[in-house]
């Protein structure tokens, strides 16, 4: 603790801080990865800023590095969409579909407990428990009159949940080995310079093009980069240690949330945040094994699909594991929509429980 507390009052604490973090952060995701855990890039950068805000220490990701992190991995995901995966996912609608609206159902199952007896404002709690679009569903809470502090703590400590069971059950589960698997993969040896240069023409083209949609800097350069690949004006090629800087940004993205002035401020609803974290991946996981019959399908593939968001982790994860990416990101795209095409209305229906409560 008194290490931790010169570095952050010495003249050169900036410096001192994003020492301190690229240490730790490189030593925890090495750790994680020797232990075998999924997504260990992300984790443990993850984990140990949300350590260093607790702490005290001032830094913070820059959104920027976060953007372009996103893109990256937006790049990845083109790399793997093949043909046969869109017709697959094409052939799937019916069941994405009805998953979507099954996990909307969950979400406002979880926020009406949230209300009743969580003593979490309607409005607040419907925002918080949306399953997906964290950033996006800040904003829009801001503009409906929601408490955003609150929002946005119970929309990270459900992203933090959720990476962290998907790594632990990818972990117990193992690789699932789809057969697209071989399409999953970060070139290296065969990667030339024309293809590295196209590609970030790519991602730089997505990320200015993404700042009009939601979620649109990992979403336009992952469709942009399945576009001219299965043209074939390009081959995206993204080299390891790329990825490797992408998973570790946005892991600190995420974990740099949390500082002490944000915990202390909703320290009081901590418990219900977790616990309607909890109760809405849990239901999710259990929509899961039905989705994994319906399709037969890999349960891990299915877990990964119908879990309560982010779309970047959770894509990070599934490629980590060579889960179905497409339907992964197929239904999580999906379900941001419909979570940001329906949230006014389900905030307000949320909402009622609390008056009727109060009354």
């Amino acid at each position: 603790m008194k290490i931790i507390n010169k570095i952050s009052q010495s003249k050169y604490a900036v410096v001192g801080q994003w020492l301190f973090f690229i240490v730790l952060a490189a030593l925890s995701g090495w750790f994680l990865e020797k232990v075998a855990m999924p997504a260990a890039l992300l984790l443990g950068p993850m984990l140990c800023t949300i350590t260093m805000g607790v702490l005290g220490f001032k830094i913070r990701m820059p959104k920027v590095c976060f953007k372009y992190s996103q893109g990256i991995i937006g790049c990845l995901i083109a790399h793997a969409m093949t043909l046969p995966i869109l017709i697959e996912i094409l052939g799937m609608w019916d069941v994405m579909l009805v998953t979507t609206v099954v996990t909307l159902l969950l979400s406002v199952l979880v926020g009406i407990l949230s209300v009743r007896y969580g003593g979490l404002p309607g409005s607040t709690a419907a925002w918080g428990t949306s399953p997906g679009g964290a950033a996006t569903m800040v904003a829009m809470a801001e503009d409906y009159g929601a408490d955003a502090r609150v929002v946005a703590t119970m929309q990270y400590i459900r992203v933090i949940c959720v990476v962290l069971m998907a790594a632990l059950v990818s972990h117990i589960l193992g690789d699932v080995h789809v057969p697209q698997e071989e399409t999953i993969v970060v070139m290296q040896g065969s990667q030339t310079a024309v293809h590295f240069f196209l590609t970030l023409i790519v991602l730089l083209v997505g990320v200015y093009l993404g700042r009009f949609m939601p979620a649109g800097f990992l979403l336009i350069p992952m469709l942009l980069g399945t576009l001219l690949q299965l043209l074939g004006y390009v081959h995206i090629v993204i080299p390891h240690w790329l990825v490797a800087i992408a998973y570790g940004v946005i892991g600190a993205y995420i974990g740099f949330r949390f500082d002490r002035e944000t915990l202390r401020y909703v320290m009081y609803a901590m418990p219900i945040m977790f616990a309607a974290s909890m109760l809405l991946i849990i239901l999710c996981g259990v929509s899961a094994l039905f989705i994994s019959w319906w399709l037969g399908v890999d349960y891990l593939s299915a877990y990964l699909a119908t879990s309560p968001g982010g779309l970047d982790s959770l894509s990070v994860v599934a490629i980590d594991v060579h889960a179905d990416i497409g339907l992964v990101m197929a239904m999580q795209t999906l379900r941001l929509f419909a979570v940001i095409l329906t949230g006014p209305m389900l905030s307000k229906y949320i909402a009622r429980f609390a008056v009727e409560k109060a009354s």
